[in-house]
């Protein structure tokens, strides 16, 4: 765990050593802020962020794989990738520690929305159930959205490569429900069991559902599992 928590560290300090987390941050906040005002500011308006939770969702689409597309395609390009797993640390001890890294730059990114919770409390009397709701379920929504990403980074020595793959395999999963509604039978509850946004909605009405906190933990678990088992066989090639 020590290894998971230096490598964590290192990446973290790498994100603030460039601009790259200040401008996913900043992107993210001016989008959700725009979405914010517009759903308080129409006629009898509601107290609560489901505003810009939803399209926040689709935010992600581009927003994980920018900020993930450098963190194991960087290391592929600049040949650093082979001499870190030659070193005495374990492959998913480099994939988790990597994976923390961005996940810390989400929960940070999250936190400062808090000040439209702020707001909200000041002007009116939000309910607090979905506001706890909301954020556990873009959380985890996002979390799922990084594994991606850095799997996708995993692929490729370019970086937007990378990033290309990433927002394409989350467009497709995100989109999975909307087509849904096209085909029936069997294809209509596979799609719309394998998209991310299906299984937002709840979060977003207040409702905690096992079933959809499961279906994020095991995504964002297995494609990790993907990404550390790509990482194992470039030691057989």
């Amino acid at each position: 765990m020590r290894n998971t928590v230096a490598i964590a560290w290192k990446e973290t300090k790498s994100y603030f050593g460039s601009p790259m987390a200040y401008v996913v941050g900043a992107v993210f906040l001016a989008l959700t802020g725009y979405f914010f005002v517009s759903s308080i500011s129409r006629p009898f308006a509601e107290a609560t962020i489901r505003g810009w939770l939803l399209p926040a969702t689709f935010f992600f689409v581009f927003w994980a794989p920018a900020l993930t597309m450098r963190l194991f395609a960087e290391e592929q390009k600049l040949g650093t990738l082979e001499l870190l797993l030659t070193a005495p640390v374990r492959d998913w001890e480099v994939v988790l520690g990597k994976f923390l890294a961005s996940l810390g730059i989400l929960v940070g990114t999250l936190a400062l929305t808090l000040y439209y919770v702020l707001l909200l409390f000041w002007f009116g009397d939000p309910d607090v159930g979905p506001l706890l709701s909301g954020y556990l379920g873009i959380l985890l929504y996002g979390s799922a959205c990084l594994a991606i990403g850095l799997f996708a980074s995993s692929l490729t020595s370019n970086q937007i490569v990378a990033a290309i793959v990433g927002s394409g395999v989350l467009l497709l999963m995100t989109l999975a429900d909307q087509a849904a509604q096209i085909v029936g039978g069997i294809a209509s509850r596979v799609l719309e069991q394998i998209s991310l946004t299906a299984h937002f909605d709840d979060f977003a009405r207040g409702v905690i559902d096992t079933h959809n906190v499961v279906y994020y933990l095991l995504v964002t678990v297995f494609v990790l599992f993907l990404t550390e088992r790509n990482l194992d066989s470039r030691r057989w090639r």
